[in-house]
């Protein structure tokens, strides 16, 4: 169904900024939101504040294929975003009917690599009545690893957090403290994801021989990485914790434990062995194009980009060998609402930046 709000849903939701920003900010009691635009998802999260961070009164997450074709144009296609302004309409739609005050909506890898870019934030301003900013890799990386925080364990000195995107993956070293907080220390953002990928390689099955080949290709850039920052010594020492934020942990999580429907209660927060990643992706490269579609944790939308992440993660577990990983099903859209309730709240934003409204 095509949701036809245009105008109108921008100034109900400007709004009840409005109404918000004219009270004694005691007296506020702010409704968030925040929009993840990336090359392949469109995701929203609602919430009202709470005493452990946020509770979500509401969601939605789509595929759109933003960034489809972008790696060789260079260009976002018209088709591309029509279909990401359909969901972003949807978006606004929530938005308004929850009665948010307070959000932001970032685009990210496909939106930085496009040069028609502008054209597209203003078709959403105008047509979707949202104001879509365009982050950089450096602040996307600060705000998943914000989100990510609550699953850093005490005694973790160090972490390696990973987000394997639709147009890029992102690699982020960071020191933990307890008390205070995580603080990157470096980050990487390798222009490799599950979509040029698939439209490089192509998305379909995978020999053997395919994708070890493309396992290896990857591991380049990440070796670099490692020889910058000793991230393995650190390794050997105890003391570091890798996270893993993104479409390809999560499926391979829910292919692991047998989900007959992803569950994201079951999903994030799961520690995952090596042992059993492998095994998961190596059963979903053994599959037809057809036979991922039908699997409940995957669907057609990821059938044909799925492969391409687990070669991804593949070349991160051979660069950083380790025994687990715990599984993120969150990152940018919770980095970007607890940055918003912290700025509201006086409290430092540990690791995200604050932001503007709609």
């Amino acid at each position: 169904m095509l949701y036809a709000l245009g105008a109108s849903t921008a100034v109900s939701i400007r709004d009840n900024i409005d109404r918000a920003a004219a009270k004694p900010p005691a007296q506020v009691d702010h409704i968030y939101a925040a929009v993840d635009l990336g090359t392949n998802n469109c995701r929203l999260l609602v919430a009202r504040p709470s005493v452990e961070g946020f509770r979500v009164v509401d969601a939605f997450s789509r595929i759109v294929r933003l960034g489809e074709g972008v790696e060789a144009s260079k260009r976002l296609s018209v088709e591309a975003m029509d279909r990401t302004i359909v969901a972003l309409k949807i978006c606004a739609d929530k938005m308004r009917r929850r009665r948010v005050t307070r959000a932001r909506c970032v685009a990210t890898a496909a939106c930085r690599k496009a040069l028609n870019c502008d054209e597209f934030l203003a078709r959403v301003d105008k047509e979707a009545g949202l104001y879509l900013e365009t982050i950089t890799a450096e602040e996307e990386a600060g705000l998943a690893i914000a989100g990510c925080r609550s699953l850093l364990e005490a005694q973790a000195r160090h972490a390696l957090v990973f987000d394997i995107g639709g147009g890029s993956t992102e690699l982020i070293w960071a020191v933990h403290h307890p008390d205070t907080g995580i603080e990157p220390i470096a980050l990487a953002s390798l222009p490799i994801g599950v979509v040029s990928i698939a439209e490089r390689h192509g998305g379909g099955e995978f020999s053997p021989e395919q994708f070890e080949s493309l396992v290896r290709h990857l591991r380049e850039d990440m070796d670099a990485f490692e020889a910058a920052h000793g991230i393995n010594e650190k390794m050997r020492r105890g003391g570091v914790q890798m996270i893993g934020t993104s479409g390809t942990v999560t499926t391979l999580s829910g292919v692991h434990l047998g989900l007959e429907k992803y569950d994201r209660q079951q999903v994030d927060g799961l520690w995952l062995s090596f042992a059993d990643v492998r095994s998961a992706a190596e059963r979903l490269r053994r599959m037809s194009l057809e036979q991922r579609a039908a699997h409940p944790c995957i669907g057609r939308g990821r059938a044909d980009l799925v492969v391409a992440g687990c070669a991804i993660l593949e070349a991160i577990r051979r660069t950083w060998p380790c025994e687990k990983l715990r599984v993120a099903d969150r990152g940018v859209r919770e980095g970007l609402l607890l940055s918003l309730i912290r700025s509201d709240s006086g409290r430092p934003g540990n690791g995200a930046t604050g932001g503007a409204i709609i």
